[in-house]
C-alpha cells in the first residue's frame, strides 16, 4: 500500500498550491466582499490546463487522473472555495456529462472548448420544487418537428450566467414510460437559445464570488440532436454524474477545512495572551490536534475514492462516504478555527470568517447530509 503521490500528481499539487497562494489569495477577500466573479483567475486557470485535467488530450484535456484533479480542487479550496467550486462544478457537472454520454460529434463541439477552458458550462437539475427529490422534475421538453421545446425553471445552477458560459445541460421530462412514470432526459441548451433566460446572481451566504442563478425556459427550442445520452435515461445518467461530483465536493470540503486549520495554527502561534502565544495552552493544542486528525481522515477518504475511480472500480459508496464525512469535518474544523480566533474570527478581514460562510453549502450541495445517508444505506444493501 503506497500513499506517495506520483511525480505527475505531485507536480499538479505543487502548481495549484503555488497558484492559489500567489494569485488567488491576494484577491479572495475583495472578490468575496464585492461578490465578483473571478474572470482573470479563471482565464489563468484555463491557461494552466486546469479545466481539462481529467479529460483525454484528444478532447483538449490534460490526460491527468482523478487523484490529480481532486488535489487541484483541494489546493484551490484551501485558499478560496469560490474559485474551487468554479473549477469543480465545471469539470464534474458541466464537462463530464459530455465525456460520459456525448456522441463524438457532441464531444468535438462542446467538450473540447470546455476542457480547454474557453467556455464554462452549467448543469441544470435542481428546481424550485425538485432538489433532493430529483424525480419530481417539472421542466418539460416536447419534441415538435425535430426540435425539443422546453418550458420550466431551474434553480441554484452554478456557472450558468457568466460571460464565459456556453450553455447549460438540463434534465427535463420528455414523456412517460410504459408504467406511466415521468421519462427524464438530458438536453443541451446553448446560451443564445431564444426563450432561455437567466436571472441575476443570487445574493448568497457563501461562495459569493462564484456564479449561481435561476434559469427559465419559455418555449426554448433546440435541435433534436441536442439530446445528451439515451432518451429516458436522464435521471440515471445524472446519478452517475453525481458519483464523480461527490469526489469534487469532498475534495473541496477537505481543502476548505485545511485552509481554516492553516489560519488557526498561524493565528495561535502569533496571538499573545497571558504572556505567551495561545498555541502554548493545552486547550488550543487539543483543538488543533483534533482538527488535524479529522482533516487527515477526510483527505484519505477522498484520495481512496479518487483512486478507485481511476482504477475502474465501483467507487459510489466510497465517494458518498467521503462526501458526507468531509462536509461534516469542514463544519467542525472551520467552527473551531473561528473559535481560536475569538472576536477576530467574526471579522470579515480574517479569512476564517469567509470560510465559515463558505462551508455550509458543503453539507447541502451534491446531496444533503440527510440524502447522503440514505444513499449510503442503499449502497450498503439496506
Amino acid at each position: 500500500m503506497n500513499f506517495d503521490l506520483s511525480g505527475d500528481q505531485q507536480a499538479i499539487q505543487d502548481l495549484c498550491r503555488e497558484f492559489a497562494r500567489d494569485v488567488v489569495a491576494p484577491q479572495a477577500e475583495a472578490l468575496d466582499r464585492e461578490a465578483e466573479f473571478p474572470y482573470a483567475i479563471v482565464r489563468q486557470m484555463a491557461g494552466l490546463g486546469l479545466f481539462g485535467l481529467p479529460f483525454p488530450e484528444k478532447y483538449g484535456g490534460a490526460g491527468a487522473d482523478t487523484v490529480s484533479y481532486a488535489l487541484a480542487v483541494m489546493e484551490l479550496a484551501r485558499i478560496d472555495a469560490s474559485v474551487a467550486i468554479t473549477l469543480a462544478a465545471h469539470v464534474s457537472l458541466g464537462a463530464s456529462p459530455f465525456y460520459l454520454f456525448g456522441t463524438e460529434a457532441q464531444k468535438a463541439e462542446y467538450l473540447v472548448p470546455l476542457a480547454r477552458g474557453e467556455q464554462l458550462w452549467g448543469f441544470g437539475l435542481t428546481e424550485p420544487g425538485a432538489g433532493s427529490d430529483a424525480g419530481a422534475t417539472q421542466t418539460r421538453a416536447e419534441l415538435r418537428a425535430g426540435q425539443w421545446v422546453i418550458n420550466g425553471t431551474k434553480a441554484f445552477i452554478t456557472n450558468s450566467g457568466t460571460d464565459l458560459t456556453g450553455g447549460t445541460t438540463i434534465t427535463a421530462v420528455t414523456g412517460t414510460d410504459a408504467a406511466g412514470r415521468s421519462e427524464i432526459s438530458n438536453i443541451i441548451v446553448p446560451q443564445a437559445t431564444p426563450g432561455f433566460t437567466r436571472s441575476k446572481k443570487y445574493n448568497k451566504m457563501g461562495w459569493r464570488a462564484s456564479d449561481t442563478r435561476e434559469l427559465s425556459f419559455a418555449d426554448a427550442a433546440v435541435p433534436e440532436g441536442n439530446l445528451l445520452g439515451v432518451r429516458g435515461r436522464g435521471l440515471k445518467q445524472f446519478l452517475q454524474i453525481l458519483d464523480g461530483g461527490r469526489i469534487s465536493v469532498a475534495a473541496l470540503s477537505v481543502g476548505l477545512a485545511w485552509g481554516a486549520y492553516d489560519e488557526a495554527l498561524k493565528y495561535a502561534k502569533a496571538r499573545i495572551a497571558f504572556g505567551q502565544p495561545i498555541a502554548k495552552f493545552q486547550a488550543i493544542q487539543f483543538k488543533l490536534a483534533d482538527m488535524r486528525m479529522e482533516i487527515e481522515h477526510a483527505r484519505v477518504m477522498v484520495m481512496k475514492a479518487a483512486w478507485e475511480k481511476d482504477e475502474g472500480r465501483d467507487f459510489a459508496l466510497t465517494a458518498s462516504l467521503a462526501k458526507l464525512y468531509s462536509g461534516e469535518v469542514s463544519r467542525r474544523v472551520v467552527n473551531e478555527a473561528v473559535q481560536i480566533h475569538g472576536g477576530y474570527g467574526f471579522m470579515d478581514e480574517y479569512p476564517v470568517s469567509r470560510m465559515y460562510r463558505d462551508q455550509k453549502i458543503n453539507e447541502i450541495g451534491e446531496g444533503t447530509n440527510e440524502i447522503q445517508r440514505l444513499v449510503i444505506a442503499r449502497l450498503m444493501g439496506l
